[in-house]
């Protein structure tokens, strides 16, 4: 990675804050000196993932339990001043989005221009918004995905990712509020919901260590761009000084097949049985890949973490989490 400028400590908040990647963006800016409010209405995140946050961030961390969808949002807001905005809270589930498409806009629509008009209530210099490299492109013949590639979301939460980038544009050029948008790959890393949309990374080192076979769907062969929590966390926080007007991919771009994953976690974890396969799924992407060059041109950011680095912190933080539990 490029050397990177000390910026000077400012107010983030951060809406998704107590989730996965949320709570791991929220250590980040904490450890970094900023000072960090936390939106969540906790329906999928945990104050669980906060606990090392206000330990570390006492006295800059504040948290506030609320909806995105909820006009209170654009008040605390405009009082609690952010200079940046990490917008993170979201519908996350496809399969949600296309079995209730408008309560899937009301979250990823309605709750992003909340945040958006919160952020212009509160005078912020930057949104850094969370998009998906996984669904906003659709089905793409040429891997890996680069930016420049057309935008034809095959669900209604691609479709809503993308109309948020449309409405970004439009704040910079209405109102000089400055963004970046990260189109993300396949996110995995501790904390992650193994019952959540995507986290099989999570689903595996669950069954692992649990002594349950791993099902895989379909024939193992399909791939995706498996990037680490740490990696992706590093990449908003470049991006609140950097990128602006941008969608940036940040993947690894090298595929991964689930094969190969399942054989990476079982190594990790001592485990020698195979996995049990099963019908695929359909309307599954078979490839997905993301080109990350812009970030490395942009952001100065570029993935450090392998496949089997990444899911031996994955088995190691379940293995704590169980003996604990």
């Amino acid at each position: 990675m490029s050397p990177r400028a000390k910026s000077a400590p400012y107010r983030a908040l951060v809406t998704g804050g107590a989730g996965f990647i949320g709570s791991t963006l929220v250590d980040r800016l904490l450890a970094e000196g900023n000072a960090v409010d936390v939106v969540d209405n906790l329906s999928t995140g945990s104050l669980s993932n906060l606990a090392e946050a206000r330990t570390v961030g006492a006295g800059r961390l504040h948290f506030h339990q609320l909806d995105v969808r909820s006009s209170d949002l654009v008040d605390l807001m405009a009082r609690r001043k952010p200079e940046v905005v990490f917008h993170l809270a979201a519908q996350a589930d496809v399969r949600v989005s296309v079995a209730d498409p408008v309560l899937d806009a009301e979250i990823n629509v309605v709750g992003s221009l909340r945040t958006l008009e919160g952020a212009r209530a509160a005078g912020a210099r930057k949104v850094v918004f969370a998009s998906s490299g996984g669904t906003i492109y659709g089905d793409v013949d040429k891997l890996p995905i680069t930016e420049s590639a057309p935008q034809r979301p095959l669900s209604p939460y691609g479709v809503a990712k993308k109309a948020v980038s449309d409405y970004l544009f439009a704040y910079r050029e209405l109102h000089g509020l400055e963004y970046t948008a990260l189109a993300l790959a396949n996110v995995y890393g501790p904390r992650q919901d193994q019952h959540g949309e995507a986290g099989v990374v999570a689903i595996f080192a669950g069954r692992l260590l649990s002594g349950d076979p791993c099902l895989i769907y379909g024939d193992g062969k399909q791939t995706r761009d498996f990037v680490f929590v740490d990696d992706v966390v590093d990449a908003f926080s470049r991006a609140a000084e950097r990128g602006s007007g941008l969608l940036c991919n940040v993947g690894t771009g090298t595929e991964t097949s689930i094969n190969e994953l399942y054989a990476a976690m079982a190594r990790s974890a001592g485990v020698n049985q195979a996995p049990i396969y099963v019908p695929g799924r359909p309307g599954e992407l078979q490839r997905n890949c993301l080109d990350p060059g812009r970030a490395s041109i942009h952001l100065g950011w570029k993935p450090w973490t392998n496949i089997d680095k990444g899911t031996a912190a994955v088995i190691a933080a379940a293995t704590i989490a169980a003996q604990a539990g």
